[in-house]
C-alpha cells in the first residue's frame, strides 16, 4: 500500500473511533477529519498534475502543456550549452589541434554528460526536474553524439582561420537544432507524462503525508481551544 493510500486511511479510522468513543470523542473525531481533509485535498492536487479532472480548470496540467516542456527542453540544451559564444570559444582555445584524429579523441559520452550536468545546475534546472530530469534528455544522447561526431568529422576536414568564422558558428547551432527538433518531435503528451511521473510522483506521496499531519495537528490545536 502505498503512503497517500496509508495516510488517508489512517485518517478515516481516527474518524470512526472518534465518532463512535463515549468519551474524548469529538477531539479524536476533528483531529481525523482535519487530517483527512489535508490529505485528500494533497491527493487531489498530485493527482492533478498528470490527470484531468472534470470542471476543475488547471487540472492535467503536464499533459497539457507538453509543448511548453519541450520547448523548454530546446531552450535548456541550446542556452545553456550550444550557444553561440561557447562553441566559438571552443574553437578558438582548440582550432589549432583540430584535424581528422580528433574524432577518435573525443568521449562522447562525456561530452554529453556534462552537458547534462551543467543544464541540471543552471538557473532552468527547475524546469528539467518538472519534465524528469537527466533522464528526460537520455533519449537524446544516441542522436547527440552521432550527429556531433559527423559535424567534427565534417569541420576537421574543412579549411580554418585563427578562429571558426560566425557563418560555421551558425551552422553548428543549426544542427543542433534539427537533431533536437527530431527528436522532441517523437514525444507525445503520454510520454511526457510517463516521464514525469516515473521519477517524481513516488516521491509526491509525502505531499499527502505531511498534509495529513498538519492537517491533524490544526485539528487536535482546534479540539484544544474548543
Amino acid at each position: 500500500m502505498n503512503k497517500s493510500a496509508l495516510t488517508n486511511l489512517i485518517a478515516l479510522a481516527l474518524c470512526v473511533v472518534g465518532f463512535l468513543l463515549p468519551a474524548h470523542g469529538d477531539a479524536l473525531f476533528t483531529i481525523g477529519l482535519f487530517a483527512l481533509s489535508g490529505g485528500l485535498t494533497n491527493w487531489l492536487a498530485v493527482h492533478m498534475l498528470f490527470e484531468k479532472v472534470p470542471l476543475l480548470y488547471g487540472s492535467g496540467v503536464i499533459p497539457n502543456r507538453f509543448d511548453e516542456f519541450k520547448a523548454g527542453i530546446k531552450k535548456l540544451i541550446i542556452e545553456e550549452f550550444f550557444s553561440h559564444e561557447h562553441i566559438e570559444r571552443f574553437f578558438e582555445q582548440n582550432g589549432s589541434g583540430i584535424g581528422s584524429s580528433i574524432v577518435d579523441k573525443v568521449d562522447f559520452d562525456r561530452v554529453f554528460n556534462g552537458l547534462t550536468e551543467a543544464i541540471e545546475s543552471s538557473s532552468l534546472g527547475g524546469m528539467l526536474s518538472m519534465v524528469g530530469g537527466k533522464k528526460a534528455l537520455e533519449p537524446l544522447r544516441e542522436p547527440v553524439n552521432k550527429k556531433l561526431e559527423d559535424i567534427i568529422s565534417e569541420l576537421a576536414n574543412g579549411e580554418f582561420g585563427d578562429g571558426m568564422s560566425q557563418d560555421m558558428t551558425s551552422s553548428l547551432v543549426g544542427k543542433v537544432e534539427e537533431i533536437i527538433d527530431n527528436r522532441l518531435n517523437d514525444l507525445t503528451p503520454q510520454n511526457v507524462k510517463d516521464i514525469v511521473q516515473d521519477m517524481i510522483r513516488k516521491h509526491l506521496g509525502w505531499l499527502v503525508v505531511w498534509g495529513g499531519v498538519f492537517g491533524g495537528l490544526i485539528g487536535l490545536l482546534i479540539s484544544l481551544v474548543g
